[in-house]
């Protein structure tokens, strides 16, 4: 594990020792959690032990503001080690600090007045429900949120929904306690199965001023904070924060495979050789973008074309990774020794992440193409 998730040598030794339980726990796990939809609750106690919740979360607050190089090879070890779904629902933890500390003060206080390990979940893209300005302040909010991994352990959830303005709607994101809201039991993709998405229910729950921020806020990046991964922009490295699970999804199917395809002769020979050959070269290769984009959002002038590179490369990571996969489980057939099982659900996993609304290719190649020919290309 890298050396710069904290300052402090022995606290740094610490969380990565806890990050190696974690793995090795989310690894034991992974085909109950594909079973039952949702990761066992060790498992997300393990995740909180190894610091996922308090990555990005304010020093102020015991947090750690740590980088996202260091989160994205974090998240893709446990991938790799461990459990893709667990993978997901740690970067995702780590995520919704951050976005929770575009809260004013006093809501930070709440979260994490006591401790930076506060599990929060997350549903805001897209917006949905209604938040009613209430004549003394505050919100009445309402409402149906799908897609909130890990909600089923959640301390906090962070909700967006829409606000009417003399300007037209405006989307806000709004912070509610555990006892504020319900889940509904809606998650049933094929892969992934293990982050357990479900839905978040509102019903007129009021929220007072100090838990909101606007969410066209948190997508810009507040410029003057002075720790890097509050001042940068959502889509700086989003994309990159997701596709780390698929990463080492990928490079733990490629390690399944060529066990199966080391362990006796193979009448198509050539074509087992020319998979390992292009699906590892796919794999390292989609690893090289990965870590030198997730480098660049951590040191580089923030710019319109560094965003849009970046989310340029996070998708052509996800893109080199299905293929990849998809390479290996075609070759292997349907009899790639015992490890057909895991080998299938990895590759249902990589599709998923690959499926994100984030990482859908258009967008990205829109706005890089913006970014290059200028905003009338096209």
């Amino acid at each position: 594990m890298p050396r710069a998730l904290l300052d402090d040598t022995d606290d740094t030794a610490a969380f990565d020792g806890a990050a190696t339980r974690a793995a090795t726990i989310a690894a034991r796990d992974a085909d109950r959690a594909d079973q039952e939809r949702r990761l066992a609750g060790h498992t997300f106690d393990a995740l909180v032990a190894a610091g996922f919740a308090r990555h990005f979360v304010p020093r102020r607050w015991g947090g750690t503001e740590g980088g996202f190089a260091d989160l994205v090879h974090r998240a893709a070890a446990l991938a790799e080690d461990g459990c893709p779904s667990a993978a997901w629902c740690a970067a995702l933890l780590a995520a919704h600090g951050r976005f929770a500390a575009f809260l004013p003060a006093r809501g930070q206080q709440e979260l994490w007045g006591a401790t930076p390990d506060v599990r929060i979940a997350a549903a805001i893209s897209p917006p949905a429900g209604t938040a009613e300005p209430l004549p003394a302040g505050g919100w009445r909010l309402s409402g149906q949120w799908r897609y909130a991994s890990g909600v089923d352990f959640a301390d906090w959830v962070l909700l967006a929904a829409w606000e009417p303005s003399g300007s037209g709607p405006r989307a806000r994101v709004l912070a509610l306690p555990a006892g504020d809201f319900a889940t509904r039991q809606t998650w049933d993709a094929d892969g992934l199965r293990g982050t357990g998405s479900n839905s978040v229910l509102a019903d007129s729950v009021l929220v007072p001023p100090h838990r909101s921020f606007l969410l066209a806020d948190m997508l810009a990046g507040r410029r003057d904070a002075a720790a890097r991964c509050h001042a940068a922009p959502a889509q700086l490295a989003g994309g990159l924060l997701l596709a780390a699970p698929a990463l080492g999804a990928a490079r733990r199917a490629l390690r399944l495979w060529s066990q199966w395809a080391g362990a006796a002769p193979h009448r198509e020979a050539d074509a087992v050789h020319l998979t390992l050959a292009r699906s590892s070269a796919e794999a390292d290769a989609a690893r090289l973008l990965l870590a030198d984009a997730a480098r660049r959002a951590d040191t580089d002038p923030v710019t319109e074309h560094l965003v849009a590179r970046n989310r340029r490369d996070a998708v052509a990571t996800v893109d080199l990774l299905v293929t990849a996969v998809g390479r290996l489980v075609r070759t292997g057939g349907p009899d790639t020794g015992p490890e057909a099982g895991e080998l299938q659900r990895l590759w249902r996993d990589v599709r998923t992440v690959a499926s994100h609304g984030a990482l859908r290719p258009q967008p990205a190649a829109d706005a890089y193409a913006a970014a290059v020919l200028g905003p009338e290309a096209g």
